[in-house]
């Protein structure tokens, strides 16, 4: 099954510090609007966002909108783009919550939700807030009850489910989803064993990988998990994401310097962190790799976003070309 590429891109939010400037909340939560009804415009598939409750790569005193009161903000903020999370932290929320939740977001939005989630990793957002981080073997286990949950309560009229970590006891679950059988479930990570196992099982889609190489090591496994659950791997949309600062020398300076200030970086951690900048062509070629690799639905940040117009550029800049490969 070949695919046709589709883009999606990240909306400034304020965990990646990109507010620290604005100091207004109503004015950062109005920017985040702009940027999304910016990607509505510019033919993006779909807008995405983080769920983190306070900022990286170190906790500040700054503002950093929480993942799913934004997503029922922007369901009614723009009328055709997607709307999507990558990825919900399955700690952060009992997946009987996050079924009603998304259940309504996507009656909200008329059909446009994507249910991305993952087992969590950001331990000190776990420890500042409360949570049990435990071990990872645990919060895997209970990502695989959850994704259970979730399907039987957005597809069933009383859902029951009894598990070690979750059960529930016949939870009705009404509204259901617009979308049918349910909105598309993105399950996050590239955990070789298990996450990949879980995405060959009941995942719609996965986000995997950095570099291309990553990817097509990833999407080998992903295969033999599909072979092995008789899943059909075409069905499953394969996904990565690439942070892009788009422009000639002296631009991609200026956004790497003012990152650096808003976030503390040094330069080597920017030059690592950004890997693919430079003008529309040189982009165009990093981004390749990862589609070249098996990606079939490409997410694009920039660090810049919140300042406008640039997620247009890039839509009108690279996509095109990507689009030609």
């Amino acid at each position: 099954m070949s695919r046709e590429v589709k883009f999606g891109v990240f909306v400034p939010q304020g965990w990646k510090l990109e507010f620290v400037d604005l100091k207004d909340p109503i004015e950062q939560y109005e920017t985040m609007v702009r940027c999304a009804q910016e990607a509505e415009r510019a033919g993006y598939d779909s807008l995405w966002l983080f769920d983190h409750f306070h900022t990286v790569p170190t906790p500040e005193l700054e503002s950093t909108f929480e993942c799913w009161t934004s997503m029922a903000g922007l369901a009614r903020d723009t009328t055709t783009i997607r709307l999507g999370q990558m990825v919900t932290c399955n700690s952060y929320r009992p997946p009987s919550l996050l079924a009603k939740m998304s259940s309504c977001i996507d009656v909200m939005s008329h059909g446009r939700l994507i249910v991305g989630i993952g087992a969590g990793w950001y331990e000190h957002e776990y420890n500042a807030y409360g949570y049990q981080f435990g071990e990872m073997p645990d919060r895997l286990r209970m990502l695989r009850e959850s994704v259970q949950i979730l399907h039987r309560m957005w597809t069933g009229p009383r859902a029951s489910f009894e598990g070690r970590f979750y059960q529930v006891r016949g939870a009705i679950n009404e509204p259901k989803p617009v979308q049918k059988p349910h909105p598309p479930l993105w399950i996050g990570g590239g955990g070789e064993k298990v996450t990949l196992k879980l995405v060959a099982q009941y995942g719609d889609a996965c986000n995997i990988g950095t570099t291309p190489e990553v990817v097509r090591h990833k999407l080998d496994v992903l295969r033999q998990h599909c072979e092995t659950v008789g899943r059909n791997y075409d069905e499953i949309i394969k996904s990565s994401h690439s942070p892009v600062i788009l422009g000639d020398e002296t631009e991609v300076r200026r956004v790497w310097e003012q990152t650096a200030r808003q976030t503390g970086a040094d330069e080597a951690t920017m030059r690592n962190n950004f890997p693919c900048h430079g003008p529309a062509e040189q982009v165009t070629e990093h981004l390749s790799g990862l589609l070249d690799a098996g990606v079939d639905y490409l997410l694009v940040s920039m660090p810049n976003a919140f300042e406008g117009e640039i997620i247009q550029r890039v839509a009108e800049e690279v996509l095109p070309l990507l689009r030609r490969r």
